[in-house]
């Protein structure tokens, strides 16, 4: 067993951030085109999930983000040619402040955009993950866990 490889996902964190009956996405260049996301990023090590929601958030939308709700957990594989990875999601409800002044979006990021539910299902083709659709699904069917539920130690 010495040489077997071990599987291991790759986490990542999503903000579902909903205003008004809206909810804030980020439109990015991808190898496979323009496509919508919530703003989600991967956890980097020694970071807290909170922490790396509320990161990923700032970066891809220069907005502040505060995590108030654990929406769910989700898996998802992901297979194109040679790369198979699977992704554990853990996706975050919170609120926003307003865009910070002369901050520049993440690099890939071309825009953010606030699209009501319908103009998203409307636009599922252009998802870059169907988690997206199935984040604010869930968000809108009232989903809310407590972050005291992660056991998500705040790192130094």
């Amino acid at each position: 067993m010495a040489n077997e490889i071990r599987w291991k996902p790759s986490v990542t964190v999503a903000a579902v951030i909903e205003r008004q009956g809206r909810y804030l996405l980020v439109e990015e260049s991808t190898r496979d085109g323009l496509r919508l996301n919530n703003p989600a990023g991967h956890l980097e090590a020694g970071e807290s999930l909170t922490r790396a929601v509320a990161r990923e958030a700032l970066e891809e939308t220069a907005r502040c983000f505060s995590p108030s709700h654990l929406i769910g957990v989700y898996l998802a594989r992901a297979q194109r040619g040679d790369d198979d990875v699977t992704y554990l999601r853990f996706a975050f409800a919170g609120s926003v402040g307003e865009p910070q002044a002369g901050r520049a979006l993440d690099s890939g990021i071309v825009r953010t955009l606030w699209l009501t539910p319908a103009e998203i299902e409307s636009s599922r083709e252009r998802h870059r993950s169907p988690l997206l659709w199935r984040c604010v699904q869930d968000h809108l069917a009232g989903q809310r866990y407590p972050l005291e539920l992660l056991a998500d130690p705040q790192w130094s």
